[in-house]
């Protein structure tokens, strides 16, 4: 069935029934309502690709998953951003084109190749990686895009995030109140900027509080529950601590399983503290204490100000930071 078919049967010019499907506000209602019972008898359905070659507009947006979820699907960021994303992307009427690089190489030229060859109108960055290329190339060229964390380069771009800075030394900080001083950190891949921005909140609370970081008890770790167990084996090697802030949960619920393992009282003899507050530590024993980042809304704002930078759909701020919070439960 075509568009043709539709008009004769509808009594209507093909340009309506083009109209129609656009919901164009000229066309009255009773015509509409004609128009769309005969779509509906006939099973026809708009070809979304001759209307985006019209149209000049794909109606679909990337997500462009960084390396820091690789294999990882597992991770609860990852479904949970991309929830927030899918809501407010249907509102719209756009779909989602999902990136799965293997190499920061590869993930740069598919994201250039998805706009440059108009398979999307836009894209959201997961993260951002020390020495980034692709934003760079991203600005220079005017492309549309939006980026959930922080970006260390000179240009002027679009982002939206957390303080992962200043939320990281609110943790380590409370750790340090509770009397803990020797207090251990699990970063994470050292190439990514929200690694490096949360081990700077480590090393300000420590410094704050008069107290000199011990490279002995600062370890990196994969994004993952082995990352984390890994690690913190590596930690029990070099030195004694009371506390271990790690800089993700699943970091985190590792940490928790190699201390159990050695028979440590996770929450008695040595705290736990992780960040995001996924769903999964709420459910480990002890509950795992975490910084509760809004994921979600990180999402569905991204896409709010990607389509405003397309579509015109709204005003929404070039930045902006969301708030934090440490959940504290009894791992910590």
């Amino acid at each position: 069935m075509t568009i043709k078919d539709v008009a004769r049967l509808a009594g209507v010019s093909p340009s309506t029934v083009s109209r129609v499907i656009a919901d164009h506000p000229r066309i009255s209602p009773n015509t509409k309502e004609r128009v769309r019972q005969i779509m509906a008898e006939l099973g026809y359905y708009p070809n979304a690709i001759a209307r985006s070659l019209v149209n000049q507009t794909s109606n679909s947006i990337g997500v462009i998953r960084s390396r820091l979820t690789q294999g990882n699907f597992a991770n609860p960021f990852f479904p949970a951003v991309i929830q927030g994303i899918s809501s407010v992307a249907y509102k719209h009427g756009l779909s989602l084109v999902l990136s799965t690089s293997n190499s920061f190489t590869h993930e740069d030229e598919e994201c250039l190749n998805l706009l440059r060859q108009r398979r999307v109108d836009g894209v959201i960055l997961l993260a951002s990686h020390r020495q980034d290329q692709l934003i760079p190339r991203l600005a220079e060229a005017g492309f549309p895009f939006v980026l959930i964390g922080r970006y260390e380069g000179s240009e002027v771009i679009n982002w939206v995030n957390n303080d992962n800075t200043g939320d990281a030394k609110k943790a380590v900080s409370y750790l340090l109140g509770k009397g803990h001083r020797r207090v251990a950190c699990l970063d994470g891949d050292p190439r990514y900027v929200v690694s490096a921005d949360r081990l700077a909140g480590y090393h300000q609370a420590l410094a704050e509080h008069g107290l000199e970081v011990d490279p002995a008890l600062v370890e990196h770790s994969e994004f993952s529950v082995d990352g984390g167990y890994r690690a913190t084996q590596r930690l029990l090697q070099n030195g004694e601590f009371s506390a271990i802030f790690a800089v993700d949960d699943l970091i985190a619920i590792g940490a928790m399983r190699a201390l159990q393992e050695r028979g440590v009282v996770v929450g008695e003899e040595v705290a736990v503290v992780g960040f995001n507050n996924t769903i999964l530590g709420a459910y480990v024993q002890p509950a795992l204490t975490s910084v509760h980042v809004p994921i979600y809304e990180l999402g569905q704002i991204a896409v709010q100000m990607l389509t405003a930078q397309i579509y015109g759909s709204g005003t929404f701020p070039d930045q902006q930071m969301l708030q934090a919070q440490l959940v504290v439960r009894g791992s910590a």
